[in-house]
């Protein structure tokens, strides 16, 4: 039997109509509480996080759901608050690869800056969290030309972030599946803030660009190991240790750019005249 890498298409979620049209988030239920879950928001100076609560809009995200497609300009940013979201590359015939995820301690949607305002990514729910904040598209380019400490947090997050596609690319082509397996385990777990998640091994082949069949053989080493274990869709950390002693060194280079941007709180300044 010959095995071809999951794309798109294995998922019936995903037909390619979803890519051209992504299917919008379920509509606001309330305006974000005071203190944010999301980290890069909760990092922001009091005086600009109370200015940006009334552009804030609290969603409801599912898994697997298409929050923008490749060369689309998105309408909106995304700051989850929970679960974690996987920007991916999209490739002619349908096969993905990820890039990078984005869990609580960053955003999605960067592009919104960029003059072409489009990026050639794919960005999905790969687990939903408990709620995701949205804003408009033009109420972001807006406060990133007029809010001097939100500007530098989106700026400080963009370096760690591309950083952090730098660093998943020399993963991809120097490391193993099972190395690259555990790291992508420590990352969902960090962002997850739970030892068990829903998740399929077919779901990660693909984001892992492997064979579901690597994958199922990899996953069963691990849980040989006592690292993790595998039952009906849900993975569960058993041994946080030995799995950062499975990883490579990728995963802790990628933790600590992420890390660092939230304890680099901007503080106030004054706009240059």
């Amino acid at each position: 039997m010959i095995w071809s890498r999951p794309t798109l298409e294995t998922f019936s979620i995903f037909p390619k109509v979803t890519l051209a049209k992504p299917r919008p988030p379920s509509p606001a239920r309330s305006r974000p509480s005071p203190k944010s879950r999301n980290l890069l928001l909760a990092a922001l100076p009091a005086d600009e996080y109370d200015r940006l609560l009334p552009m804030l809009e609290i969603l409801t995200i599912k898994s697997r759901q298409v929050l923008s497609g490749p060369g689309e300009p998105p309408r909106h940013v995304y700051f989850p608050c929970g679960g974690f979201l996987s920007s991916t590359i999209v490739m002619e015939n349908g096969t993905m690869v990820e890039v990078a995820t984005i869990g609580r301690e960053g955003m999605a949607g960067l592009a919104t800056k960029w003059p072409s305002g489009a990026a050639p990514t794919n960005t999905l729910v790969v687990v939903q969290g408990d709620s995701c904040y949205r804003m408009s598209a033009e109420d972001f380019r807006r406060e990133m030309d007029e809010c001097d400490c939100f500007m530098e947090l989106i700026t400080l997050y963009g370096e760690a972030f591309l950083g952090v596609v730098m660093q998943s690319t020399g993963c991809n082509a120097a490391h193993g599946v099972e190395q690259r397996l555990a790291r992508w385990l420590l990352l969902a777990h960090d962002r997850m803030e739970a030892t068990e998640f829903p998740l399929t091994q077919e779901f990660v082949a693909m984001l892992l660009g492997a064979t579901r069949q690597t994958v199922t053989v990899v996953a069963g080493e691990l849980q040989k190991e006592g690292l993790i274990t595998y039952q009906r869709g849900k993975i569960r950390i058993v041994d946080r240790k030995g799995l950062e002693a499975a990883s490579c060194e990728c995963y802790k280079v990628s933790a600590n750019l992420l890390r660092a941007v939230v304890a680099r709180r901007p503080g106030p300044k004054a706009r240059a005249k």
